[in-house]
């Protein structure tokens, strides 16, 4: 598997020099990508009692594509990864554009994680229909498709139209790989259909081994061949011991997985130099 980590968004703080260093850090220990989350704004939960969303508004979140911007001028050989987009909160082309622009500039090391997200206050925040949600993302993802792969379209669907137009400057990858995120039976459905890849969240009933044949049955169905799909994991590292740490990789490694990322959050690590340290420490027991 490739080992990469998950930028502890939530975590690092907003000094740039703080996130270069983060970042240099996991070049030198040989982390081969790095994943990074999304959400554009958090909610004000003294107002909302009944709020159940892991992130609120004092949350921090760096926005990803220019994140991935800054990284990639400081990182040139990291595979950059949004895990995930909210997409059907985003205008589509503009994310295909911005989707191209990092793949530019990261040498075609970009893969485009894409989600339906969860929050309906961000969604009214970005002035986007919440509840159709589902059905504008497959129509999105065909859209994007077509702008990273032919200079000029026209493409009709339901809820986008293009008239004659194209992105430039065009990506390296036509088209970028594109990986699905989410948790429910519909998105991982969706994924085996569709994606190049997922992202495993929550498994399905029976656990992710039943889950996995599931999955492999809705792609055969599609007429995909499953194993050339893409699967990212994490191995928690803001808790547990090397032990867990190695198990879960292990785990993750007899499933098929192609890719896991370190996560440090959620440890109680005070700063850049502990996530660094933790980082360091779960590399050494993965090798």
């Amino acid at each position: 598997m490739r080992i990469g980590v998950v930028f502890p968004q939530t975590e690092i703080g907003a000094d740039p020099i703080a996130i270069r260093d983060y970042v240099q850090a996991a070049v030198d220990l040989g982390f081969v990508h790095l994943l990074a989350y999304d959400h554009v704004v958090g909610a004000d939960v003294s107002i909302r009692p009944n709020w159940a969303g892991p992130y609120t508004s004092a949350t921090m979140f760096h926005e990803p594509f220019v994140l991935f911007g800054y990284i990639a001028a400081l990182a040139p050989s990291l595979e950059l990864v949004p895990g995930v987009i909210i997409l059907p909160q985003r205008q589509a082309t503009l994310v295909a554009k911005q989707a191209a622009e990092i793949d530019v500039l990261t040498g075609g090391k970009f893969r485009l994680g894409v989600g339906i997200g969860w929050n309906d206050v961000e969604y009214e925040a970005l002035g986007m229909n919440f509840h159709n949600r589902g059905r504008r993302f497959e129509e999105q993802i065909a859209l994007i498709r077509a702008l990273h792969t032919r200079e000029v379209i026209s493409f009709e669907g339901r809820h986008h139209r293009v008239t004659a137009a194209g992105l430039n400057p065009m990506p390296i990858q036509r088209p970028i790989p594109i990986w699905i995120g989410g948790s429910v039976e519909a998105a991982l459905k969706r994924a085996a259909e569709i994606a190049d890849g997922f992202f495993p969240q929550r498994p399905l009933e029976g656990g992710w081994p039943a889950t996995i044949e599931r999955m492999r049955g809705w792609a055969t169905a599609a007429g995909r061949d499953f194993t050339k799909l893409g699967i990212e994991s994490r191995v928690n590292g803001g808790g547990g011991t090397p032990d867990d740490w190695r198990k879960s990789y292990d785990e993750w490694r007899a499933l098929g997985a192609t890719h896991v990322s370190v996560n440090t959050m959620g440890g109680g690590l005070r700063s850049t130099s502990d996530h660094i340290a933790r980082l360091r420490a779960v590399k050494a027991t993965l090798g």
